[in-house]
């Protein structure tokens, strides 16, 4: 057994990794996939993309213009791997964190900051980008893909579904009960654990005896860890997943074991309960660099291509936050359409209430 003495736990088994942090690549016996050299710079470009985003919206939450943001910083390679491996007739059922999957369904990232700024009620037509609204309460969201998934069983749909959730997630009931639909009615779907060390504070080693992804053996179906950093490998893994869930193979758990590298939300200090070397061996696996490592040591792109990325990232940057600062408040009656998809007494009397409230402070 080897054990990690930054840790104190025992080392991560064998993972599916098909780009080393130096970005040299390798084979997998059961995982593998060609790209083209234009594939791969644009996988690139995600990441990029994503990982400004991001930065922008902390910013804003720093400067009081959201209320509070969950970054990604750090899971980048496992969300743009899995999103970009699902088509068009997959659904996918996040959690608050998963921005890189919104940006490959096509999801305005300004409407992701509305719901952080606290002016949509979720910000975009889950039917239209076939990407359902963030959840906030912890696992609930893996029970809404089962049935989902089961739904398109019943209909005998050439589609699969994926749910993303945390290491921390897995310690939740409604997880473990998903896995027993899953399993049990054979359901398409593809859980998605983004395992980035620590339910907020707590770390991994908390939350289990056993890897996570040998979880799934005792409900009956498989699991396979994939380097969570590993853009390539987390594509693989996804893409073939997605694609046994559609042949009828039954549901598979994915365990993408990465970092979370900021903190948990920006209402969170990581420093109070992690030391900065474990973050500082993590960020020599950045996903972005080991992409353009591999770009460089192909000769697949040169700094031509790197600098007009980041001139894009810059002017994403600039152009969310102006949106951003231009969302208007919503009217404070809004907050009760939409609850009920017909009219609804209790809600008409709460709204009248509510309305009747609001008129004592006018003058």
């Amino acid at each position: 057994m080897t054990i990690d003495a930054s840790r104190g736990a025992e080392a991560p088994p064998e993972l599916v990794q098909l780009l080393t942090p130096e970005g040299e690549r390798v084979q997998h016996p059961d995982y593998d996939i060609d790209l083209t050299p234009e594939e791969v710079r644009s996988l690139y470009r995600d990441l990029v993309l994503v990982r400004r985003v991001d930065l922008e919206a902390v910013a804003l939450q720093r400067q009081g213009e959201l209320g509070i943001w969950a970054s990604l910083l750090g899971q980048e390679a496992a969300q743009i791997g899995s999103g970009r491996a699902l088509t068009d007739a997959d659904m996918a059922f996040p959690t608050y964190r998963e921005h890189g999957v919104a940006w490959c369904r096509d999801v305005d990232p300004v409407k992701l900051l509305g719901l952080f700024r606290g002016v949509n009620h979720g910000g975009w037509d889950p039917k239209e980008h076939n990407f359902h609204l963030y959840t906030i309460v912890i696992g609930s969201q893996t029970l809404h893909a089962v049935g989902y998934a089961m739904g398109i069983q019943r209909d005998d749909a050439d589609a699969a579904t994926i749910v993303y959730f945390g290491d921390g997630a897995t310690s939740q009931g409604d997880v473990n009960e998903s896995f027993i639909w899953a399993s049990v009615f054979n359901a398409p779907i593809v859980f998605f654990c983004q395992n980035n060390q620590w339910a907020i504070s707590e770390p991994l080693e908390k939350q289990t005896r056993i890897p996570l992804y040998r979880r799934a053996s005792g409900f009956g179906f498989p699991g396979v860890r994939v380097d969570g950093n590993d853009v390539f490998a987390c594509l693989a893994v996804t893409r073939q997943a997605l694609k046994n869930a559609r042949e009828g193979q039954g549901p598979m758990l994915i365990e993408a074991f990465t970092y979370r590298m900021g903190a948990h939300t920006t209402t969170d200090d990581p420093t109070r309960y992690r030391v900065a070397s474990e973050l500082e061996a993590w960020k020599l696996k950045d996903p972005i660099e080991r992409v353009k490592a591999y770009l460089f040591k192909n000769e697949l792109a040169d700094q031509e291509f790197l600098d007009a990325v980041e001139a894009e990232a810059d002017q994403l940057g600039a152009d969310l936050r102006r949106r951003c600062l231009a969302l208007p408040d919503p009217e404070p009656t809004a907050i009760f359409e939409h609850v009920y998809a017909e009219p609804h007494a209790l809600i008409d009397e709460e709204r009248a209430q509510f309305a009747a409230y609001l008129e004592g402070f006018e003058r």
